[in-house]
C-alpha cells in the first residue's frame, strides 16, 4: 500500500511539470509555423490562429505568449539564412501543417 501512495504522490508532483513542459512545446511548436509566413509567402487567417490558441493553449500558462513571441522572433531570424532546398523542404513542412490546422486554405 505504501508504494501505491508513493506512486500516486509522484504522477501528482510530476503532473504539473508535465502539463508546463507540454504547453512550452506547443508554444515552441506553433512559433515555428508562425515565423515562416513570411519566408514561405503564406498569408494566414488571423481568427483560425486565434481559435487554434483557444482550443489547444492551456488558460493558466502565463508563459505561453512569450515563449510563442521568442519562438516566432527566433525562427524569423534561422529563416533568413535558409539554403534554397531547405527553404523548400521548411516551406513544404510549415505549409501541410498550417493547411493541416486551417491558417490557411
Amino acid at each position: 500500500m505504501n508504494r501505491n501512495l508513493l506512486a500516486l504522490g509522484f504522477c501528482l508532483a510530476v503532473h504539473p511539470a508535465a502539463a508546463q513542459m507540454e504547453s512550452m512545446e506547443l508554444a515552441v511548436e506553433l512559433g515555428t509555423v508562425l515565423g515562416s509566413e513570411r519566408i514561405c509567402d503564406l498569408k494566414y487567417d488571423q481568427g483560425a490562429i486565434q481559435t487554434w490558441i483557444e482550443a489547444n493553449a492551456p488558460a493558466d500558462d502565463m508563459g505561453f505568449a512569450s515563449t510563442l513571441s521568442m519562438m516566432s522572433q527566433g525562427i524569423e531570424m534561422q529563416n533568413a539564412n535558409l539554403s534554397p532546398s531547405r527553404k523548400t523542404a521548411h516551406c513544404a513542412a510549415v505549409t501541410k501543417t498550417a493547411r493541416h490546422f486551417g491558417f490557411i486554405k
